[in-house]
């Protein structure tokens, strides 16, 4: 009787000391150690848009951080009064702070490269976008257009930052 006992035990137990030492977890798929952005290169221009569109798949404020340059300027135009506005990194970095930190999803969809100059260490892209910002369920916003960046870094070696982004959209 009382190896009938053991055996019955004998497995569970055994599944329970593995799964507790961290062993075997059946419901759960193992952990993928690999970069979530691994696309996400800032030494090729194509990088620099992927670094971008990852910075706001994930609300990810350092992300999007490292790809602007310290003497960074975003203008857009205020139709309302017909001027253009201005303003630094410092700003764009807390404005996109605030729109990460009060949306539930973003999503970027960068399309076709309308124009490129470029030289080594200089580049300007006008390139289409779709960006889907869902604040909640009911309220969800569209905005397409145009972002004309500019692009520099020192050396050829080193990585791009943005230098300046005019905005192009209908937002």
């Amino acid at each position: 009787m009382r190896r009938k006992v053991w055996h019955g035990l004998a497995l569970p137990g055994l599944f329970i000391a593995l799964v507790a030492t961290g062993c075997i977890n059946p419901f759960a798929p193992g952990r993928d150690d690999s970069p979530a952005v691994s696309a996400c290169d800032q030494y090729t221009v194509d990088g620099i848009f992927q670094c971008f569109q990852a910075a706001y798949t994930f609300r990810d404020t350092t992300l999007y951080g490292q790809l602007l340059d310290p003497g960074f300027v975003f203008v857009y135009r205020n139709y309302d009064v017909g001027i253009d506005v201005t303003w630094g990194r410092d700003e764009e970095i807390r404005s996109t702070y605030g729109l990460f930190q009060n949306v539930q999803k973003l999503d970027l969809i960068w399309n076709a490269v309308i124009s490129t100059t470029a030289e080594s260490t200089n580049v300007n892209v006008v390139r289409g976008f779709n960006l889907t910002i869902v604040f909640n369920p009911s309220d969800i916003e569209r905005v397409d257009g145009y972002a004309n960046l500019t692009l520099q870094r020192g050396r050829v070696s080193d990585p791009w930052k943005i230098v300046r982004w005019r905005d192009e959209s209908n937002f």
